[in-house]
């Protein structure tokens, strides 16, 4: 039986501390975790973006730095296959973010995954008025390809909806194209893709994937970050939720990103430990 998120119950300040804990331990020492969800259950949504605030605090807190939002869980396919139906969202750090064809330190990683995107950048605040689909296109400035490596804190990504909300979404790091295209240079809900991985393709998508078009994506995430109390800025990076299947990343990996009317994208993995 599907689970979908809800509140179960009063909140436990004592439990969030301990869950927040648990995944900061893992960042830090690069070592994954159990669960959290044995601390504040499978589906309980407000308190798993709780502890996800707390770890968001304490990363602000030692210097990190809020560049944009994520937004997971948009194939109605990885949706079922987490018992949920909603997506979810986390937060982009700078220390995130790669450029293209610049080597990302495997160090950085735990069980990562790579997949392909619709990144954009926003040009106005999405903080007032019905944030519709037509606001969205408005407040966005352009788009471009984008490799989101998606990773877990928590061991065997042996997760449920709480846990992957708790954990910054499952997020890891990010590498954005250089072709900048405005939306009256391509569509997002038109666009193909494929991922290849040395030279291999292991991965293919198109825009309707993605909630049915990336800026309907988008749409729920301002609306969610609203009602969250963090609206969406003028300047920030949107991931706007994958096009198609992630596929797992070993050290020495190549995985480029080609997509249609935007270009490609291409991340190099070092080599070394990911500490799976």
């Amino acid at each position: 039986m599907s689970q979908t998120a809800e509140n179960t119950g009063a909140p436990n300040p004592e439990a969030e501390d301990q869950a927040a804990q648990r995944l900061l331990t893992a960042l830090q020492t690069r070592q994954a975790c159990t669960p959290v969800r044995d601390l504040i259950g499978p589906t309980d949504l407000p308190a798993a973006y709780r502890v996800q605030e707390r770890l968001t605090a304490g990363r602000v807190a030692a210097g990190a730095r809020i560049v944009g939002r994520k937004i997971g869980l948009t194939s109605q396919a990885v949706q079922e296959q987490m018992g949920v139906d909603q997506p979810d969202f986390g937060v982009l750090f700078d220390d995130m973010a790669f450029g293209d064809s610049e080597l990302v330190p495997m160090e950085h990683l735990l069980q990562p995954k790579a997949e392909a995107e619709v990144a954009f950048v926003l040009k106005k605040d999405l903080a007032d008025g019905p944030l519709d689909v037509e606001q969205i296109r408005e407040a966005i400035d352009y788009g471009v390809a984008a490799l989101e490596v998606c990773d877990s804190r928590i061991d065997g990504w042996n997760i449920a909806f709480a846990d992957t909300v708790a954990d910054n979404a499952s997020s890891g790091v990010y590498v954005l194209g250089n072709d900048r295209k405005t939306l009256d240079e391509f569509s997002p809900i038109d666009v193909g893709m494929s991922m290849l991985i040395n030279g291999e393709e292991v991965s293919t998508g198109n825009g309707a994937a993605c909630l049915g078009d990336p800026l309907n994506a988008v749409a729920w995430l301002a609306k969610a970050a609203r009602d969250f109390g963090e609206p969406l800025r003028a300047g920030q990076v949107i991931l706007s939720g994958a096009l198609g299947p992630m596929r797992p990343i070993e050290s020495g990996d190549e995985v480029t990103v080609n997509i249609s009317g935007l270009g490609s994208v291409i991340a190099r993995f070092s080599e070394g430990n990911s500490h799976e």
